[in-house]
């Protein structure tokens, strides 16, 4: 006769191949111990905690490091302020300082006996509750300069600087200003980089011999520093329709058009980036090659980018009718009622 086994818990019926695998009972007090000691869930989720304030603090210190660079310029007794919202004016100027001499498109960048820096671009950005509106003044906009005789818009910047160009805004348009925001050729060749270039869509194929731009197909187009900035720089902008090239007569309304939509292509590609170190690129980009007005904190551009990331901002240009001065110069001159179009940006 087989002997039995002595525990009646080691009989198995049927094909051991077949039998149920044992289930743990996790009620049990040595078995809840096991498995807390396998996921120890408390000590993993601390130090992934920890992990992310040590980046979060590495890159708060390398946000700080960049922006210890940027320049600062007193602009106290002359921002004026929005009664409500954030109105900033950003000027985007033509000083080669900075720029590399083999950059490509460096013959058009540099041209020949160019010196100085004059205002290629001016634009108010107005923040009010998340939405977002561009207002941009063109640079042969013909008014009193800060309060004297009147001539093209971008004399101000040329004659007295920053607060020259502030008073002359504030005063003529009637548009508060409470922040300044100043970027060079330098600083926007290394911002375009720091996003690996900025994709736009070009209905057709383009060129501009003047800034260099040569868009040889239409479609969307990886524009690089160099072809951005020809493209936000032409005047003489030039579209082959059909086989036939036609040229934008509007010169610097259309530029400042153009301009605007590229502000919108970047401001979605902002939007797209959710790498932090690609921000922290841009911002060591543009640190050096940047000017603002000494009230402008961290915690201020940090709140700009945010609120412009991803946004579609409502754009909008200073009404302006032609007009030629007695010297026979082409100019702009704000129209009689412009005040409807400026009310968003001074309320």
């Amino acid at each position: 006769m087989t002997d039995l086994p002595k525990d009646p818990r080691s009989i198995r019926v049927g094909s051991p191949s077949h039998a149920p695998a044992p289930v743990p009972d996790a009620s049990a007090p040595d078995q809840v111990s096991r498995y807390r000691g396998r996921f120890p869930v408390g000590k993993v989720v601390l130090a992934l905690f920890s992990l992310l304030v040590v980046v979060a603090l590495v890159i708060a210190g390398m946000a700080w490091g960049s922006w210890r660079a940027v320049e600062r310029v007193d602009l106290e007794s002359v921002l004026a302020g929005s009664p409500s919202g954030t109105n900033f004016l950003v000027v985007g100027t033509d000083s080669r300082d900075g720029v590399a001499p083999d950059t490509a498109n460096a013959g058009v960048i540099f041209g020949e006996g160019v010196a100085g820096e004059r205002t290629d671009t001016i634009a108010v950005l107005r923040i009010d509750d998340g939405e977002v509106r561009l207002l941009a003044i063109p640079r042969d906009l013909y008014l009193p300069i800060d309060g004297g005789s009147p001539n093209r818009i971008n004399v101000a910047f040329a004659r007295g600087g920053p607060a020259s160009l502030i008073r002359t805004v504030q005063s003529e348009l009637g548009i508060g200003i409470d922040h300044y925001l100043e970027v060079d050729f330098a600083g926007f060749l290394g911002l375009v980089d720091a996003f690996g270039g900025i994709p736009f869509d070009f209905p057709y194929p383009t060129r501009d011999p003047k800034s260099g731009l040569d868009i040889p197909r239409a479609g969307l187009v990886e524009l690089d520093s160099s072809m951005a900035l020809a493209f936000v720089r032409s005047r003489s902008y030039t579209e082959l329709v059909d086989g036939v090239e036609r040229r934008d007569p509007t010169s610097d309304l259309g530029r400042v058009q153009r301009q605007q939509q590229f502000l919108g292509a970047l401001f979605a590609e902002l939007g797209e980036t959710m790498n932090p170190f690609t921000m922290l690129d841009a911002l060591d980009a543009v640190a050096r090659n940047v000017r603002v007005d000494s009230g402008l904190s961290l915690n201020d551009a940090a709140r700009l980018g945010l609120a412009v990331r991803g946004s579609s901002p409502t754009t909008a240009t200073v009404p302006t009718t032609p007009w030629v001065t007695d010297s026979g110069a082409q100019v702009l001159l704000v129209k009689a009622n412009a005040g409807d179009a400026l009310d968003a940006f001074r309320p």
